[in-house]
């Protein structure tokens, strides 16, 4: 059903004819999508014509609000049986309704739980998880091919290295530039330009006749993957709805694990080919993917409705979110909210420097360690490092077969994929601090029964693959999923999208020193001095989250700010956030139509803006390369 034009944005009537309808609180009509919806006029409304009573119309078709000369008593009693409500004062049977997602009013749209993610949102959200499977299939390939790259064109250890740990490198490049392409082109050109690099990546490498062509390659490679890892997880949330946005973004990190899956399993596939041979294959079907993407950005995808927004492009963006959103669902409410959440975070970009980050106050010094610090943790485990040369690991535990250890990897690969889908659910059910104590543990536990296989000299398979399993299943547990987590819920929205770029770009740079030292520092340790190392790291780590990191789980954002206002006795933190909505009220009323009024403190009570409570899922939003 349509909405009459006379319903404002929060829901609520702009005149006085209206009544309630049936909601999950008040059921006296059969239900419909709003809350208020036309009606017939309440009668007392006409009982004086010649009275102005709080929410009648005047002549001039403009709501008043006024006094007919009775006494506070019969004012009071006609202001608590109108159903009209004007400049988007609280209904008086009613407490006020913050917004819990942005468009969707737990009460003014109906039940949100209720809210069905439509087939077109699936399908949308499914092809641009797509490009997720190009960084994972990387990661997969470069798994199995390491050693046959290593063989086939006589490279050193240390060139390895270079080569398996430059991606990390040339992706945060990439990701730096696909922000500007996004913005400026839209997220659809940014999913093209991120698929052709790749595809010219992967075909130079295929083809490569020398390590300076190699790495040529893996220049364009990481590019392109570091536009994806911008800018999937980002067109997915935007797409999505927001009471099911959790769930559709992490499409995109369990893409990321079957690209890991399927480029093992393509090491299987030509483990009986010529070594020089094999590993060009494994290469060029890494086209394949970036291929369909570029086909499913440019005939089947639309752009994304905040992008459209933003370049006042509004009516399209309609269009979109009608797809996205069930049939008779205001998406023009969405549209403004869109909207007034673009307003708001521009002010927060003026209003806040870069000297906030580098130059902190204790509040945010203590907010900034917890969360850049969780997420530099991640790499610190060693998950890159060990996932790019499994290969080495079980060829130096004994496992000399290539058919072996192909199949070794895709088993590793699929236990890393099963887990992470659970952990997804055990996140909201078990809390954040004893997901990461038990990820820590386990991984810490299952690092010493690797170091046992190479433990006097002799080597253990048995060992080798059970403590490779048990690391890649603890890992997946906590702190694959959880590092991303928990700095986007513990960031002020004040330095959220600049924090969140430090920890990004932290977490790439340890990621980059693994994987570019691991053979070096394992021939020069030994391979069971190496684990024992990365066990008493991760020890570490878990001691150091045990102190400092907080439970984030079903608290809001402002409380966030106010429990590190509380322990490092700095208040700044909560002054500054103040400071930015009482600036980001008038922009965002002044984009309301708003009708006249006669401003009397008894009838019109002063709105107090909202703070946005952005819902632990869109946690999701930047995915990981783990």
């Amino acid at each position: 059903m349509e909405p009459n034009p006379n319903t404002v944005a929060d829901g609520y009537s702009r005149t006085d004819e209206r009544i309630p309808v049936a909601t999950s609180t008040t059921p006296v009509a059969p239900p419909l999508d709003f809350d208020y919806n036309d009606g017939v006029a309440d009668p007392s409304f006409d009982n004086d014509t010649n009275s102005e009573t709080y929410g009648s119309t005047s002549g001039r078709g403009h709501i008043v609000s006024g006094r007919s000369g009775r006494d506070d008593d019969d004012d009071s009693s006609a202001r608590a049986s109108q159903t009209g409500v004007d400049a988007h004062l609280q209904h008086p049977n009613r407490p006020h309704l913050e917004q819990s997602h942005e468009g969707e009013h737990r009460y003014d749209h109906g039940d949100i739980s209720a809210l069905k993610i439509t087939r077109a949102t699936k399908l949308y959200a499914f092809c641009a998880a797509l490009n997720s499977c190009n960084l994972g299939y990387d990661i997969g390939v470069n798994t199995g091919a390491g050693m046959l790259v290593q063989s086939s064109l006589n490279l050193t250890d240390l060139q390895l290295e270079i080569f398996m740990g430059s991606l990390n490198l040339f992706a945060m490049v990439g990701a730096l530039g696909s922000n500007w392409i996004s913005d400026k082109l839209g997220r659809r050109w940014a999913f093209r330009i991120a698929a052709v690099g790749f595809i010219f990546g992967t075909v130079i490498q295929a083809a490569a006749g020398g390590y300076p062509s190699l790495m040529m390659g893996r220049t364009f490679v990481g590019l392109g993957v570091g536009f994806g890892l911008a800018v999937d997880p980002v067109y997915i949330s935007e797409i999505s709805q927001a009471a099911h946005r959790g769930q559709l973004v992490t499409w995109s990190e369990i893409a990321t694990n079957i690209g890991i899956c399927l480029g093992f399993i393509s090491g299987l596939l030509f483990s009986g080919v010529d070594e020089s041979i094999a590993w060009r294959l494994m290469f060029a079907l890494g086209a394949i993917f970036p291929t369909c993407v570029i086909y499913f950005s440019t005939f089947v995808m639309p752009e994304s409705p905040r992008w459209l927004v933003s370049k006042n492009r509004e009516s399209e963006a309609q269009e979109v979110l009608k797809m996205v959103y069930p049939d008779g669902y205001d998406v023009g409410v969405i549209v403004q909210e869109i909207r007034e959440g673009i307003e708001k975070e521009s002010i927060a970009e003026h209003a806040i420097g870069w000297d906030v980050i580098l130059f902190p106050s204790p509040a945010f010094k203590r907010m900034l360690m917890v969360g850049v610090g969780t997420a530099i943790a991640q790499q610190a485990v060693g998950i890159d490092a060990i996932q790019y040369f499994l290969v080495y690991i079980l060829d130096e535990s004994g496992i000399k077969s290539r058919n072996a250890q192909m199949g070794i990897l895709i088993v590793l690969g699929f236990i890393k994929l099963a887990v992470i889908v659970l952990a997804g659910h055990l996140f909201d059910k078990k809390g954040r601090r004893p997901l990461f104590f038990v990820s820590l543990l386990g991984c810490s536990i299952s690092l010493f029964l690797v170091s046992f296989a190479f433990v006097g000299g002799r080597s253990s398979e048995g060992f080798a693959v059970f403590g490779l399993a048990l690391y890649m299943a603890f890992f997946s547990v906590g702190m694959g999923p959880g590092a991303w987590l928990i700095p986007s819920e513990v960031f002020s929205t004040m330095i959220r999208a600049k924090a969140m770029s430090v920890a990004t770009f932290m977490n790439r740079v340890t990621a980059t020193i693994m994987s570019s030292t691991f053979l070096s520092v394992a021939n020069a340790m030994s391979w069971a001095g190496f684990f024992i190392l990365l066990a008493v790291v991760c020890l570490l780590i878990l001691v150091w989250m045990y102190i400092y990191l907080p439970e984030t789980k079903g608290r809001p954002l402002e409380e966030m700010s106010q429990y590190f206002a509380e322990i490092t006795g700095d208040r700044s933190i909560t002054e500054a956030e103040a400071l930015l909505y009482r600036q980001d009220e008038p922009s965002v009323e002044s984009s309301r139509p708003q009708p006249v009024i006669d401003a009397r403190p008894k009838s019109v009570p002063k709105k107090k803006p909202a703070v946005e409570k952005p819902p632990p899922e869109d946690a999701h939003v930047v995915g990981t390369m783990a």
